[in-house]
């Protein structure tokens, strides 16, 4: 009997030239999109056996290059018959390595006259669970859940030091009657020090169900941190400003000064200027990989609005006093 060649590149979407990993990619992008666990769409279940038959056959690098010398002097929608003997080079096995969704099929119609034309025989059905005058089963699918993610903000001295933290998600659940309610999902994490915005933490299991009793996919929590009243994060860097007097900045000086990590003293170097960065080495973001950021202190030199009769005497001799002239180079 004649039947349909079905082009199994063209179904996947993806080039004869494809490697492995493009076509189990392309397969697991359209399986989530098709399954009927998960999808609305009219006719979603038949587009899955689809995707999942022609997975069946381009997933095995010996099926494939059988189907490939067959399928190169083959049009999609010519009639096909396959020579003598095909269906007997052929034994079938299933599952995929891990995260891959796997698919146990059988039963009248799981597959297309083109594939049985092809694959079946004794072979087939004790691949798929009927042996020699057994039934075979019928199709059941599983389903990897899908990965589901979240924004989760925490503060500087959270990221700094590292926390376990309690939060609430609110989920959309479909109940059987269609209606959409919102539920709230409580967790705890421990998020590491030395964070960093954009960095991921991965809950495992905490994601989207399975399908057909399918392993649940993960939650992911994309950190962000929310802005301080002091401190600016740059990388794993940390900036401060830090106001000190003229007479401080022209004599030098010690100031006491309050980091992340505690209570250090600065050096404030004679001559420094608004603007200079003084660099406080591995006081920055603690890192587990490597060598933690640094603290970098950015001096602003703030002169007093209002002066005491006794600082403008002094203020007035020393404008009397010295030479210096800010703007001689310009």
């Amino acid at each position: 009997m004649a039947v349909k060649f079905r082009d199994y590149y063209e179904v996947l979407n993806v080039p004869r030239s494809a490697t492995q990993e493009d076509i189990q990619r392309a397969y697991r992008k359209l399986a989530r999109k098709y399954h009927p666990d998960v999808s609305k769409e009219a006719g979603a279940e038949d587009k899955f056996k689809e995707l999942t038959e022609a997975y069946e056959v381009l997933k095995d690098q010996e099926k494939r290059k059988k189907y490939d010398e067959l399928g190169a002097n083959w049009k999609a929608g010519q009639d096909f018959r396959p020579p003598p003997g095909w269906e007997t080079q052929f034994s079938h096995g299933t599952g995929g390595g891990p995260g891959q969704a796997e698919f146990h099929f059988g039963g009248p119609g799981s597959f297309s006259d083109f594939f049985e034309t092809l694959f079946g025989g004794q072979g087939f059905q004790e691949a798929f669970g009927g042996g020699r005058g057994g039934s075979r089963r019928a199709p059941v699918w599983r389903q990897r859940g899908m990965d589901q993610e979240a924004t989760l903000r925490i503060t500087l001295e959270e990221a700094f030091h590292g926390v376990t933290k309690a939060f609430t998600l609110q989920m959309q659940t479909v109940a059987p009657d269609g209606q959409l309610s919102t539920t709230g999902k409580n967790y705890e994490v421990k998020i590491p020090a030395g964070i960093l915005p954009g960095q991921k933490v991965r809950l495992a299991g905490q994601g989207g169900e399975g399908g057909g009793g399918g392993e649940k996919g993960d939650l992911y929590l994309k950190i962000e941190i929310e802005p301080h009243p002091v401190y600016r994060l740059e990388g794993n860097n940390l900036y401060v400003d830090l106001p000190v007097s003229p007479w401080e900045a022209a004599l030098g000086a010690e100031i006491q000064l309050a980091t992340l990590s505690g209570s250090v003293t600065l050096k404030v170097p004679p001559g420094a200027h608004s603007g200079q960065k003084l660099r406080l080495r591995g006081k920055g973001i603690p890192s587990s990989r490597g060598t933690p950021g640094d603290l970098y202190v950015v001096l602003s030199i703030q002169v007093p609005r209002k002066l005491s009769v006794r600082e403008q005497a002094l203020f007035e001799e020393l404008r009397k006093a010295s030479t210096y002239n800010p703007r001689q180079s310009m």
